[in-house]
């Protein structure tokens, strides 16, 4: 008999391969999305049409949903658990959709544009997501390039790729590529694993209050095109809004941070606090229990790493202005074992002492969840 404990604890350590049992999904149903269904069964267009079908599969089973070759442009949102969307190939099937967070609040519960930008939108508990690209495809160079007085400019241009909304749990994105700019990853639910994979973009471009994962990937990234100063942050990795109760945010484990040409070097922080503004009795200002936690865990770093590695990011004060900055010696920011022309950095003074470790981290990402739990995930 596998002991279960020992067999987690040794995929945990390094998330390597090990001789332990490996639980891939069993999928009950099958559905195929494909641009030329000739009348097949089970055969839909479109994504969201295939997963609507879904819907009266037999509950509890798992689903696979199969993504032909092509571009898909459409908005997709997934609420049944116990799926997995499979593609053709990240350089084969394509999900896009071109929207910015000022034309999307009608898609959202709450009216909220940037999670209503998203291409994918993952509600749902233990679903997995392959060999494929999500892409929000909204022009953000262009809007960049305009100057602050331009009344055409949008001041909203957040465009999310993926969301992983407040009700999504185990999430398993691999061999896939997330691609936008300005907010490509929304972490808003509970736990979720990205492994072997690309997330690119350059503002904010992973962020949120989720307990994420990332392991063995690229995250690459993008130019701006708006002018800066020398030694101006021009863009951010991370933004976390982590609970102060919850030890994990977003981890980045043994990947590569990479960048497109025209990324200066040194102009890349790997991470800000976001204190969302929130709603309290005595006023609407920023969380202060929002104490976000980043980590980079024996990553490489290209030169595009901005020397002090980490940097602050203003919020709601009581009065209603932004004015209330949060800086990272407040936060829960940590790396270890970083390498290569990004690696060196300036000690600013960050003293945070509760730091979880990789094996902790896996822990709190993989219980409960045999699908991820191994070094060599299904």
């Amino acid at each position: 008999m596998i002991n279960r404990t020992a067999c987690v604890v040794m995929a945990l350590g390094l998330l390597a391969q090990v001789g332990c049992a490996t639980h891939a999904p069993t999928d009950q149903a099958r559905y195929q999305v494909s641009k030329t269904c000739n009348g097949a069964p089970h055969c839909h267009g479109t994504i969201q049409a295939a997963l609507d079908a879904t819907e009266g599969a037999e509950p509890g089973k798992w689903i696979l949903v199969q993504v032909g070759p092509g571009q898909y442009i459409e908005k997709v949102t997934l609420k049944r658990s116990k799926v997995r969307l499979r593609g053709a190939g990240v350089d084969r099937t394509f999900l896009q959709f071109n929207i910015s967070a000022q034309d999307a609040a009608r898609y959202h519960r709450d009216h909220w544009g940037t999670p209503g930008s998203a291409t994918l939108t993952i509600d749902a508990d233990e679903v997995i997501v392959e060999n494929l690209t999500v892409e929000n495809t909204y022009d953000f160079l262009s809007n960049d390039r305009l100057p602050d007085s331009d009344p055409s400019k949008n001041s909203n241009s957040q465009a999310v790729a993926l969301l992983l909304d407040k009700h999504s749990d185990r999430v398993l994105v691999r061999d896939s590529a997330l691609l936008g700019y300005q907010d490509t990853l929304f972490a808003n639910g509970k736990r979720a694993l990205i492994r072997r994979s690309i997330i690119a973009g350059n503002v904010d471009f992973i962020f949120g209050n989720g307990e994420l994962l990332i392991v063995d990937s690229t995250i690459r990234s993008r130019p701006r095109s708006a002018t800066f100063k020398a030694n101006d942050v021009q863009s951010i990795v991370a933004a976390p809004s982590t609970p102060l109760a919850q030890p994990v945010g977003i981890v980045v484990y043994r990947s590569r941070l990479t960048r497109e040409k025209g990324v200066p070097d040194g102009s890349v922080a790997l991470a800000r606090p976001w204190h969302p503004t929130r709603n309290f009795p005595d006023g609407r200002y920023a969380d202060p229990n929002a104490v976000g936690q980043v980590s980079y865990i024996d990553c490489d770093m290209d030169a595009h790493i901005l020397a002090d590695h980490w940097t602050s990011m203003p919020g709601t004060a009581h009065d209603g202005t932004k004015t209330a900055i949060f800086t990272p010696q407040d936060s829960r920011f940590f790396e270890s074992g970083s390498r290569g022309a990004g690696a060196r950095h300036a000690d600013i003074g960050i003293k945070w002492n509760e730091v979880p470790s990789i094996a902790e981290v896996s822990r709190v990402i993989l219980e409960d969840w045999p699908e991820a739990s191994t070094g060599d995930l299904p």
